[in-house]
């Protein structure tokens, strides 16, 4: 059912898919270097990267990438689903691994390689070494410092789903919204926006209003289409933490009723996510083909989203579609 759902939401959606033409090599190359990268080197990893495709889901969302810097955006995409896997569930990391995993992630983004942390070691650890190397070097601080506050807003939300997980009170769905904005990760994506352009906006301008709801909508937009995905998944072990859960409680109505809903209300912001990127602002004949590419990176966040998620092993919908 639910796959039948993503599917028409698939169809409807008016953003052209992309794919970079290094994906799959990239791919290959990720499976390859597992040693090389950190990762434990057991056939039960090597099957599960090879499967998830993580390589074509960073090449979804930057197309324009040169196939070095789409190695570097899949490590660092390999990283963050990795985290997120440690954490996930009943079963995941305590809360307070995951506060101790947050702040030896930001000593190392904020402070270089030689910071360390004791509750942060291991795979992660090196992995993350391997991924920020080239970012580090090559972007400037305010761009490190930018991407680095998005981390600490991601894994402090993760912190926050966790603990509530853990107490076991499932959220509102407006209280929900707001934790999902945070776990989905979609903040640390659009730095890298940047990073793959070689283009990194002011400040004023990335965080210009228009600029910030546009950014918050394509997140709404991805992580409810994921949620969708991940209802099976998400009911088993995601303690209420899902939109359409969290709809249904609120409405008191079935989950296949709430299905639906969500589904309604993501082609209601999808319409005003176009609306808004057609009358985005100009800030002037310097910035403006930078913040296209930003635009149009956010663009590629919900529909890269919505097209790996219908063709990754990750998920169950996709083996229907």
């Amino acid at each position: 059912m639910t796959a039948a759902v993503l599917r028409a939401l698939r169809s409807d959606c008016p953003i052209p898919p992309r794919l970079s033409p290094y994906a799959d090599d990239v791919q290959g190359w990720l499976v390859a270097q597992v040693d090389r990268l950190g990762l434990p080197a057991d056939p039960a990893t090597r099957q599960r990267l090879a499967r998830a495709g993580f390589a074509r889901y960073a090449g979804r969302l930057y197309p324009d990438a040169t196939e070095p810097d789409l190695r570097v955006l899949t490590t660092l995409f390999t990283w963050f689903f990795l985290v997120d896997d440690a954490c996930d569930g009943r079963d995941g990391l305590t809360p307070a691994q995951i506060r101790a995993l947050r702040d030896g992630a930001l000593a190392l983004l904020r402070e270089g390689p030689r910071a360390r942390h004791p509750g942060f070691s291991g795979p992660l650890r090196r992995l993350l070494v391997q991924a920020w190397r080239e970012p580090r070097r090559r972007m400037p601080a305010r761009w490190r410092l930018r991407f680095a506050d998005a981390v600490a807003d991601h894994l402090d939300g993760v912190h926050r789903e966790a603990t509530a997980t853990t107490s076991g009170r499932p959220p509102g769905v407006a209280e929900y919204v707001r934790l999902r904005r945070a776990t989905s990760a979609a903040y640390v994506s659009y730095p890298l926006i940047e990073f793959a352009s070689g283009r990194p906006l002011p400040d004023a301008v990335y965080h210009h209003p228009a600029l910030r709801r546009l950014a918050g909508l394509a997140n709404d937009l991805l992580s409810w289409f994921n949620d969708i995905a991940s209802l099976e998944r998400d009911r088993a072990t995601g303690g209420g933490h899902n939109l359409v859960l969290a709809t249904a409680a609120e409405r008191g109505v079935p989950v296949p009723a709430a299905v639906d809903l969500v589904a309604g209300h993501w082609r209601a912001e999808m319409d005003r996510f176009a609306a808004l990127l057609a009358a985005a602002p100009s800030f002037g004949p310097t910035l403006d083909d930078a913040v296209a590419t930003h635009l149009d990176g956010l663009a590629a966040a919900v529909r890269g989203t919505v097209d790996w998620t219908l063709e990754s092993a990750r998920y169950p919908v996709a083996a229907a579609s």
